[in-house]
């Protein structure tokens, strides 16, 4: 069965694939490889595959899991889906034909809306011609800092209805983006005991240029030791903008 989730801009969790390995500054502190260690200690069927230690870990070696495939299908509730919160989509080990066989689950269930989010824009980017995209799946790439700006570009090669960008973990400053084709963007501050300081401003700045640029502004978290340590109030007030989604309403 899916998990609930605990993530503010979802419902429940798709995992289909799990494992993965760190490519960029924002994965350094990875909420996924320290989950699916404990999860492989606690001897999860799906977390027993060991990644390489350099850049993955216990636990967190790519593995497909073609008996999740079907999952979306039982639901008989509609909601909101994050897909491979465990993974990355467009990792190399994941196979196109693969990436395409969760596309097709996808368009088989359109009374859900689901969410993939990928640091791996440029496969992504490379492989969308070969893809059947199905028009309730959202598209999101992780934005974290200056060298990640380029994910944007590739983002908007892609035919996705619904393209978003998750700032989290803000690492730096993020002036003057370009949201052109872009309908949403979350933005949020690193959690954990060795997490990494989010200035006000940053925040800030995307909640202006996205006011500037109409783009939906999610706030979700200031960050902290825990992910709720420090709350979610941005100038006196939550930010929960989503993009339209049909008469389709996240429950609250």
């Amino acid at each position: 069965m899916a998990s609930n989730s605990n993530i503010e801009w979802t419902e429940s969790t798709w995992n289909p694939v799990t494992g993965c390995d760190k490519v960029a500054a924002g994965c350094d502190n990875c909420y996924a490889l320290t989950l699916s260690k404990r999860l492989k200690a606690m001897g999860a069927a799906k977390y027993q595959n060991d990644g390489s230690p350099a850049t993955s870990g216990p636990g967190f070696g790519v593995t497909l899991h073609r008996a999740a495939l079907d999952q979306p299908r039982k639901w008989k509730t509609p909601r909101v889906v994050f897909v491979n919160s465990m993974s990355d989509l467009f990792h190399a080990k994941v196979p196109v034909s693969y990436v395409q066989d969760i596309f097709d689950v996808i368009a088989d269930t359109p009374q859900h809306t689901y969410q993939a989010l990928t640091k791996r824009a440029h496969r992504m980017s490379r492989i969308a011609d070969k893809l059947n995209w199905p028009a309730n799946l959202w598209m999101g790439v992780t934005v974290e800092n200056q060298a990640a700006v380029g994910r944007i570009d590739q983002l908007r090669d892609t035919p996705a209805k619904v393209r978003f960008l998750s700032c989290e973990p803000l690492l730096e400053s993020l002036p003057a983006l370009d949201l052109e084709g872009i309908h949403w963007l979350i933005a949020g501050g690193e959690s954990g005991p060795v997490r990494r300081p989010m200035n006000e401003e940053w925040a800030r700045s995307l909640r202006d240029q996205c006011v500037e640029q109409d783009v939906a502004f999610f706030f979700k978290q200031w960050g902290g030791r825990t992910p709720k340590a420090n709350g979610r109030v941005l100038d006196g007030r939550t930010w929960d903008e989503m993009p339209p989604r049909g008469d389709y309403v996240m429950a609250s």
